[in-house]
């Protein structure tokens, strides 16, 4: 079902887009990236959270982490990331396809700042198995182009 909404989401809003569907799982940032020959950065990953009473997507580079400080000033609140349950309720995604497409309602998306280094970019794209590849203007395009930066990439 949830690979399915995206499949019908994307062919309404973004019909050159295909989701890829493999044999081997995507279900994480270093198995999606493996899979399709990419860094880890890469892969866009979709993080479910809560400040207060908002729940919202927040799209960021696989290898990145949701920094507290960074994320009270971009949210004005302490985030919480949701429990698979809520994931679940709120995306139609099970974790490991948790993307921004194909969702049962609308949400709020932000982008974090910290994808800017890549032109092209992987999210999952609704199940364990399938991901969309697609360029970060793309991206931002469908995601309401909403940019935070609330992420720590990797110490170079």
């Amino acid at each position: 079902m949830s690979l399915a909404s995206v499949q019908a989401d994307l062919a309404v809003r973004a019909p050159d887009l295909a989701v890829i569907v493999t044999d081997a799982s995507t279900a994480t940032v270093p198995l999606a990236a493996e899979v399709h020959g990419v860094e880890p950065g890469q892969i866009a990953k979709t993080l479910c959270i809560r400040v207060r009473d908002e729940e919202f997507l927040l799209v960021t580079r696989g290898d990145a982490r949701l920094d507290n400080q960074k994320s009270k000033a971009a949210f004005g609140g302490r985030p919480r990331m949701l429990g698979a349950e809520d994931v679940l309720r709120l995306t139609g995604h099970q974790v490991g396809g948790v993307c921004p497409f194909g969702l049962p309602a609308p949400l709020p998306i932000y982008l974090d700042t910290s994808l800017k280094v890549y032109d092209l970019v992987i999210p999952a794209g609704g199940d364990t198995h399938a991901s969309v590849k697609l360029s970060l203007d793309r991206l931002a395009e469908l995601c309401g182009n909403r940019w935070v930066d609330a992420c720590l990439p990797p110490a170079s």
